[in-house]
């Protein structure tokens, strides 16, 4: 049986390459040791086959089979758009 693919959510940080965007992701994690909270930040380079995605939109993504040397994450959906417009 299949497994599930992995998703997570995370917001566009970059969309200057053609069908692909930088999406980043934060978790919040407690230190093991100390107990101070700690926000992780991570980046993936996700395929976006329609361009629609726009700079600070919310996106879930889904894992892939590698697509080209960074790209193993696809756009799923749009959760949330952006309030800024482009100039």
């Amino acid at each position: 049986m299949r497994e599930q693919r992995k998703t997570l959510v995370g917001r566009v940080a970059s969309n200057k390459m053609d069908k692909t965007v930088v999406v980043t992701v934060e978790r919040v994690r407690r230190h093991a040791l100390y107990g101070k909270v700690i926000k992780i930040t991570r980046r993936f380079m996700a395929h976006d086959e329609s361009n629609a995605c726009q700079i600070g939109d919310m996106v879930r993504i889904l894992e892939s089979q590698p697509l080209s040397r960074h790209k193993r994450w696809v756009v799923a959906e749009i959760l949330n758009r952006s309030n800024q417009e482009v100039a």
